[in-house]
């Protein structure tokens, strides 16, 4: 379990992350198309993972916006936007911003990737949500880099986790 900040106030998750160099734990997920996808429709792409508690927080809208920004940059490699909000939450956001370079995926239905990932949180306002936390993963799904940010009003280090591709 790691403890994190919300407003400055301790915030609990479920567990750890999945530590740099171990494999990526698989998950399925939720398109705004409402198809399903998991980690194996992306082998042989580099990923990175960005995820945080809602698109409707000025904070994880920074965040896409700021990989949707990068994201047509980097070579074969593609920016996954995790969170637990609905998928017409996530379409209304994108398409009101025109941000067609990330991938928007909802943990909605179960909350299996927060948990397995260890990053859900137990308690708050925002028990049941996702921390916000990047991962990137290479080409095989190995973990390359891991923040969980330590308060989450604040955003990721987007350098550090660009740097680690």
């Amino acid at each position: 379990m790691a403890q994190i900040t919300l407003g400055g106030n301790p915030v609990n998750t479920n567990g750890e992350l999945p530590k740099t160099g171990s494999n990526a734990p698989q998950f399925q997920l939720v398109k705004t198309d409402l198809s399903v996808v998991s980690l194996a429709d992306f082998a042989g792409s580099k990923l990175v993972l960005n995820i945080f508690p809602s698109v409707d927080t000025g904070t994880c809208a920074a965040s896409v916006r700021a990989f949707n920004a990068k994201a047509s940059t980097l070579e074969n490699t593609k920016v996954l936007c995790i969170s637990r909000d609905l998928p017409f939450a996530q379409n209304r956001f994108c398409g009101a911003e025109g941000l067609e370079n990330v991938i928007s995926l909802s943990d909605f239905k179960t909350g299996s990737f927060g948990k397995d990932y260890g990053l859900e949180l137990v308690d708050s306002a925002f028990a049941g949500l996702h921390s916000r936390v990047v991962i990137v993963l290479d080409e095989n799904g190995v973990v390359k880099y891991e923040e969980q940010v330590a308060e989450i009003a604040n955003e990721p280090n987007y350098e550090a986790a660009l740097a680690a591709l």
